[in-house]
């Protein structure tokens, strides 16, 4: 057992610091008000956030944070403890699936690129649902991989059931990835009937995982259809998968190219990793588990680019793939290893210094945020960065460096970001929403937001509130 305390250490780090930073709006804002507003409607099958049907998720991540609400009170921490648990379950699936087609040491750093990469260590600290559905898409991907190695039904089973969950989540993407990555891998093999296998099998008795699949995902849409009528389908459906891929809701828009600066910015400090991949694609092509986790990226990458609404998150959506392809390099030179990393705790010392600089152009609302903001960018935080950044020049410098340095590197950037740069963040944006919020639970006349959108207040106001019409 003491020697697997590498591993037991990065299945612990998404709960560390889960209450440390205010909830931030839009996201974590509307599904925490949304699940607020069960309790106080006393209604656990249908959403609703602000009095209005909320149509934009299906139900599981609502349930969980649910339970956990109830079993813990409602807190930041209980409200982002599901996605923490789905990350650790996500971090131990991925080490259990590359142990057994590879080695631990290749599974130990597939699970350090899980734990502690920049923006999966986001996403796995938010009290929204891509946690819990980057979870169900990489047991769906590893499931198929081993059907298609080994050939047992199991993990046809396991697949199907982990994409039947992904869509209780949120929704089609959950099929439409899995399924995209087998069809494009059999493709270029040219074996078009193990797809069609692996989507309905040989014959009646191999429809198991299909209907597996339809009573795990379909008995909530059914009841909904039979609360609500068209309402729900009209606007999950066509609004929030159609219309959202079609065109740019709330402001989320970007260029074609959007998604080749996220990729390397959310995998910091790990991003040498890939730029090594890059000077070995033809290496990564020619071994089959390498391409299966290739194509199934590429094919996230470039669904994504030319989605009309785009949100950098989407984009992991591949990156179950993508750390196929990764931890598939033998080597990692240590310019490669260290200056990416470098770079980026450079720029986060600096940040209060740009944040400063940028003050006078703001808004004026916008600057009495700004007005706190030695409060919360303050000596502690430049310090660790500080720290960081040197600890990452002194492991540049030095002629060798293990596997070992790599690994703390990932697990002091995670504390990092948890401990002192999210609650940092946090506190300058959503502190004021958090006060009035708290504020707003001990009055008695009605709540109504004006003029913004911050759903968190009804979060934390514990209240029923309205929006205008």
């Amino acid at each position: 057992m003491i020697r697997h305390w590498p591993l037991g250490l990065l299945l612990l780090l998404p709960i560390i610091g889960l209450g440390g930073a205010p909830l931030f709006d839009l996201d974590e804002g509307a599904f925490t008000a949304a699940t607020t507003e069960m309790f106080l409607r006393g209604d656990f099958w249908s959403t609703y956030l602000l009095g209005e049907p909320r149509t934009d998720k299906p139900i599981l991540i609502y349930w969980l944070q649910a339970v956990s609400i109830w079993a813990f009170g409602s807190t930041e921490w209980a409200f982002r403890l599901p996605s923490a648990l789905a990350g650790s379950a996500w971090i131990a699936i991925t080490w259990l699936f590359v142990a057994r087609v590879a080695d631990p040491g290749r599974a130990l750093l597939a699970a350090l690129l899980v734990a502690t990469a920049a923006g999966i260590s986001v996403i796995l600290r938010a009290a929204t649902a891509d946690a819990l559905l980057n979870l169900w898409l990489a047991g769906a991907g590893y499931a198929a991989w081993l059907w298609l190695a080994e050939g047992r039904i199991v993990w046809r089973y396991v697949g199907f059931a982990a994409m039947a969950l992904g869509f209780l989540t949120k929704g089609p993407v959950a099929v439409v990835v899995p399924a995209a990555a087998v069809f494009i891998w059999c493709a270029s093999r040219g074996e078009w009937r193990q797809f069609w296998r692996w989507g309905i099998g040989n014959d009646i008795r191999s429809l198991g995982p299909v209907l597996l699949f339809v009573v795990l995902a379909s008995p909530w849409f059914i009841v909904q259809y039979l609360r609500e009528g068209m309402v729900f389908f009209e606007g999950f459906f066509l609004k929030h998968n159609l219309q959202r891929y079609d065109s740019a809701m709330e402001g989320h828009r970007g260029q074609y190219f959007y998604y080749l600066w996220v990729v390397p910015l959310s995998l910091l400090p790990h991003t040498g990793w890939l730029l090594a991949a890059l000077m070995r694609l033809r290496r990564v092509w020619v071994d089959p588990l390498q391409r299966f986790g290739l194509l199934w990226f590429l094919f996230v990458l470039v669904f994504f680019s030319f989605s009309g609404t785009k949100l950098p998150h989407y984009v992991y959506y591949g990156y179950g793939g993508l750390i196929l392809v990764l931890i598939g390099q033998s080597h990692l030179h240590r310019f490669a290893a260290f200056v990416p990393a470098l770079l980026g705790f450079g720029f986060l010392v600096a940040l209060p210094w740009l944040l400063a600089a940028a003050v006078p152009d703001l808004r004026p609302d916008d600057r009495l945020l700004a007005a706190d903001l030695g409060a919360h960018f303050d000596t502690t935080y430049s310090a660790v960065f500080a720290v960081l950044t040197l600890l990452n020049l002194l492991w540049l410098l030095r002629r060798r460096n293990t596997q070992w340095v790599i690994y703390w590197q990932g697990v002091t950037a995670a504390l990092a970001f948890a401990l002192v740069l999210l609650p940092a963040i946090g506190g300058l944006l959503q502190d004021p929403i958090r006060q009035a919020g708290k504020i707003a639970a001990g009055m008695s006349a009605p709540l109504t937001l004006y003029g913004v959108n911050t759903p968190s207040f009804q979060t934390y106001a514990g209240r029923a509130v309205a929006r205008p019409a």
